[in-house]
C-alpha cells in the first residue's frame, strides 16, 4: 500500500490544498486548519450554513497564508502572533488570534455579512477529547476531533458501486469527504474499508495510531465543485454503513513521531483490531 494523496486545508471548511509531501507535527499536517472564519458571535462559519466557504481557497505563503475566491483579488493575510483575541465557540478553545481587519473586510465583502478571520497560534492549546480517542497530551488543530483524517480508494470505490445501484446515481470524488491522507493498494493488499480495523500504522517513517471511525454528516452532500445539495453519500452510507444511528467512512489518525511523509510512500500496517467491517449490509 501506498500513499496516493496529500491534502491540507489551510481554513477550516475552504478547499482543499493538494501537497506532494507535508511536514507531520503533533496536531496533524503542517498548514492544516490552523485557521476559521466566524462571526461576530464566534460561530463557525461552515458549508452548511453557507456552502460557498467551499469555494474559498487558502495557500500557505511564508508570511501567513493567501485567499483566493470568485469574483475577489487574492488578499495574503500574515500570521497575527501579536494581535488581539478574539472568542470563539470551539470545543476545548475559547479564543483566537484576530486576523485584522482587512482580512475581515475582505471575508465579509465575499460573503456578504460580517465575518472574521481567527488563527489558532499553538494547537498545544487544543486537547484531543478523550471521547474520541485522545490520550493525556495529545493535541490538534481545529479538526473536528484528531489530527488527520485517513481515507483509502478501496473504500470509495466500493460506495461508488452501491452509489450505482440507486436510479439517479452521481459519481463520488474523494473531495467530498475532505482526507489528509488516502491510502491506495491492489486487491488482496487492500480491501474496502480494512482501514477500520488498523490501530498502528507506518507511512513512510513516521507512526501513527488509529484514534476513531469517522461519522459523516450531511456536508458530503454537497458537491464541492457545483454547490449542488444531493442525497450521497449519506443514502448508500446508511443503507450499507450505519451502526450506532451514524454513517461511516474513514478513520481519524494520530501521529506518535513528527517527520515528513510524501506522495508514494509506503504504508505499513503494524497492528490490527478485530472487528466487524460494515461493508455487505442490506445489500
Amino acid at each position: 500500500m501506498h500513499v496516493a494523496s496529500l491534502h491540507v486545508h489551510p481554513v477550516k471548511s475552504c478547499a482543499p490544498v493538494d501537497l506532494a509531501s507535508a511536514d507531520v507535527e503533533p496536531w496533524g499536517l503542517a498548514e492544516d486548519r490552523r485557521w476559521l472564519v466566524v462571526d461576530e458571535a464566534g460561530e463557525r462559519v461552515g458549508p452548511l450554513r453557507d456552502d460557498r466557504i467551499l469555494h474559498l481557497r487558502a495557500v500557505p505563503v511564508p508570511s501567513g497564508l493567501r485567499l483566493e475566491a470568485p469574483g475577489r483579488e487574492p488578499l495574503v493575510v500574515p500570521r497575527p502572533t501579536d494581535d488581539p483575541w478574539i472568542a470563539v465557540l470551539i470545543s476545548r478553545l475559547p479564543a483566537m488570534r484576530y486576523a485584522g481587519d482587512a482580512a475581515a473586510a475582505w471575508l465579509t465583502a465575499y460573503l456578504g455579512y460580517a465575518v472574521r478571520l481567527g488563527w489558532l497560534d499553538d494547537p498545544r492549546r487544543r486537547s484531543v477529547s478523550p471521547n474520541h480517542g485522545g490520550h493525556h497530551g495529545d493535541v490538534l488543530s481545529l479538526a473536528d476531533t484528531a489530527p488527520l483524517l485517513l481515507t483509502t480508494r478501496a473504500s470509495l470505490a466500493r460506495l461508488n458501486e452501491w452509489v450505482a445501484e440507486w436510479p439517479d446515481p452521481v459519481e463520488l470524488p474523494m473531495q467530498r469527504f475532505r482526507p489528509n491522507l488516502v491510502v491506495d493498494g491492489v486487491p488482496g493488499d487492500l480491501e474496502p474499508f480494512a482501514e477500520d480495523g488498523w490501530r498502528r500504522i507506518t507511512v513512510g517513517g513516521v507512526p501513527f495510531r488509529f484514534t476513531e471511525r469517522c461519522d459523516r454528516c450531511a456536508v458530503t452532500t454537497i458537491d464541492p465543485v457545483g454547490l449542488a445539495h444531493g442525497k450521497e453519500p449519506i443514502r448508500s452510507l446508511a443503507r450499507h454503513r450505519r451502526e450506532d444511528g451514524k454513517t461511516w467512512f474513514g478513520v481519524r489518525i494520530l501521529p506518535l513521531a513528527t517527520g515528513t511523509i510524501s506522495v508514494g510512500d509506503r504504508v505499513t500496517v503494524e497492528e490490527t483490531a478485530s472487528v466487524r467491517v460494515l461493508d455487505t449490509v442490506l445489500r
